[in-house]
């Protein structure tokens, strides 16, 4: 069980008591506090809450969250692109379509069912059975490098230099759309939606703070080929902010429209530099993932370099 109290706040007050959790507990479903708020696991000053209570000022809120049933997760025999290996840390070129860590619905074919097998015991083990190793992920749909912790020494190290922005992370992305100007940083904080709650917005009240800095690298017309570089890592980060300027990213069914004439699974973004400290030996490591042949592709099209997508 997991236990997280709150102390609501004069500017706080006034809304239901799921709202406020839902801002609060940006991991969770509005349909899983509702579910703890049923259980009587979320109390007001000592009391069971009822689930339409609005918060007031003062209020301390104890929530017990349940520890979920974690499944076994087996490795599996599934080739990776490796981009640097040595006894601490792993850099794959994580391939489109492919989740990262296991989920409800997604206990097989993800990232680390096949670093499971790559490394055996070789593992950190600090985010437990259902993500060892994993310091940061990507999307699904995105493609490029990853880090991977071998101990948790490393994990620990590079952590921390994720938390500080030291780690270094370019992306190339196609947006929709002209950008007029040739370079831009975008800071606008990203928390939960207020509507849709498996999607990420730029949200001013409940948001953590975020900061995308772009580079136009080439232009076609309706579209631009971009650089981005992260100073944080927010959930879906580019897409929502390159949404919120009214530049989705080309492929983008979730923040955008999804409609492209290029058959594409997903957003078209890679993350492709990815520059780290080594958390043994001190040296400044920097790997770059090749852009996937599906995003070339594009390029090539929009370059006129081929008569039609076939």
């Amino acid at each position: 069980m997991t236990d997280i109290e709150y102390l609501v706040e004069e500017q706080e007050s006034g809304g239901r008591i799921d709202v406020f959790l839902s801002g609060k507990l940006e991991d969770l479903s509005r349909s899983h506090i509702q579910k703890l708020l049923k259980d009587g696991l979320v109390l007001i000053n000592d009391s069971p809450c009822r689930p339409n209570y609005k918060v007031k000022p003062g209020d301390r809120i104890e929530i017990g969250i349940p520890e979920p049933e974690i499944p076994d997760i087996r490795p599996e025999n599934i080739p990776l692109s490796i981009l640097y290996e040595d006894e601490d840390v792993l850099v794959v070129d994580k391939p489109k379509g492919m989740v990262v860590h296991p989920s409800n619905g997604h206990y097989e074919g993800t990232l680390v069912n096949a670093v499971l097998y790559h490394c055996r015991d070789n593992l950190s083990g600090i985010n437990g059975v259902l993500r060892p190793g994993i310091v940061h992920r990507i999307d699904m749909n995105t493609t490029g490098a990853l880090l991977v912790c071998k101990n948790d020494f490393a994990h620990q190290n590079l952590a921390e230099q994720l938390k500080n922005h030291t780690i270094k992370r370019r992306y190339r992305a196609l947006v929709c759309g002209n950008l007029k100007e040739d370079t831009g940083v975008i800071h606008a904080p990203i928390g939960r939606h207020p509507v849709d709650r498996k999607k990420m917005a730029v949200n001013h009240k409940n948001g953590k703070d975020a900061v995308t800095h772009y580079q136009v690298l080439e232009r076609f017309g309706n579209y631009t080929y971009i650089e981005c570089r992260l100073e944080t890592g927010r959930t879906h980060q580019i897409r929502v902010h390159m949404s919120s300027i009214g530049h989705p990213l080309l492929g983008d069914d979730v923040y955008g429209s999804g409609k492209s004439p290029f058959s594409l699974q997903g957003q078209t973004l890679h993350a492709m530099i990815l520059g780290f400290v080594h958390p043994r030996t001190g040296e400044y490591i920097e790997v770059e993932a090749p852009l996937p042949e599906y995003f070339e592709k594009v390029l090539r099209v929009l370059r006129k370099q081929l008569p039609e997508f076939t």
